[in-house]
């Protein structure tokens, strides 16, 4: 197998385990979302021990290093939360699922060595088409709810969210050299500036043994293993196929909450759907 290849697989994986994160959100939509966030980093931040060997000593990184972990663990989380307060939420939604096509634009931008082709491009913009889909198909508010949303400034917290995701999964490999187990050390870090977020901002909750089992389950899988699987594909992968790969989220997501729902495939996610993997056949059979 080819490194392309498996980069590509690890991108999957990590995409994977995030289609699962709104069937999961929903269940525990009841935790305030600082609370949620800050808990499963600090769980999926475990994850960093086994890979370790359990030396702690191997999550230590230049401080640079764990600004920009920080930054993109903590800083996207806590603007997304920020534009879904101010902002409708589908159409912030929308925006922030600007970053897989930020990733594809800035590559060549923030990596030497690497170009964008106009087959990138196109195959960014189809992915985008087919997120936009998705996520108004699934939406109650649909179309008519995004025009009339308006003029909102959590539009601009939505954007800066999506760029900090793009610029943080590029500039990682514009650092010294660092082991992804510590990515652990990021998770913690952001978790506990997460959990300070929920102190300051969220009022108090109770949580029943059953949320804590779906925390642990997010802590250890989309909130956790994923961030693991993204940052080894991105230091082996192409990202620009990378970014075009992740249009998948959004749909993963859909066809998981309809599963679990038990309402049947609509033919916009089917399109959508049609869409997103048009685009990612496209976009990585370009180098």
């Amino acid at each position: 197998m080819t490194l392309p290849s498996r980069s590509n697989l690890l991108a999957l994986g990590a995409i994977g385990l995030w289609g699962s994160l709104a069937s999961l959100g929903m269940a525990l939509s009841h935790v305030p979302p600082f609370l949620l966030t800050g808990l499963s980093l600090l769980v999926g931040g475990l994850i960093a021990l086994p890979l370790s060997g359990f030396r702690l000593l191997l999550w230590r990184v230049p401080l640079p290093t764990l600004a920009l972990g920080v930054y993109g663990l903590f800083g996207f989380h806590f603007l997304l939360f920020l534009a879904l307060r101010h902002a409708p939420p589908v159409p912030a939604n929308l925006v922030n699922y600007l970053w897989p096509l930020l990733i594809v634009v800035l590559a060549p931008v923030l990596l030497p060595g690497m170009t964008l082709r106009w087959q990138h491009v196109a195959a960014a913009l189809i992915g985008f088409s087919g997120a936009v889909l998705v996520i108004l198909s699934s939406a109650g508010e649909g179309a008519a709810g995004f025009g009339a949303a308006g003029w909102s400034w959590g539009y601009l917290a939505a954007l800066a969210s999506a760029f900090i995701w793009a610029s943080y999964s590029l500039l990682t490999r514009r650092v010294p050299a660092f082991p992804t187990a510590a990515i652990g050390g990021f998770a913690w870090v952001s978790g506990l500036l997460s959990l300070l977020c929920h102190a300051l901002m969220e009022p108090g909750v109770s949580l029943s043994l059953r949320d804590w089992a779906l925390i642990g389950i997010m802590g250890l899988g989309p909130m956790g293993a994923a961030f693991f699987l993204w940052d080894r594909a991105l230091k082996t992968g192409d990202a620009r196929h990378i970014g075009i790969l992740s249009y998948l989220t959004p749909l993963l997501s859909t066809v998981a909450l309809l599963w679990l729902s038990g309402r049947a495939l609509t033919w916009p996610v089917a399109l959508a759907g049609a869409l997103i993997v048009g685009a990612a056949w496209l976009g990585t059979r370009v180098r």
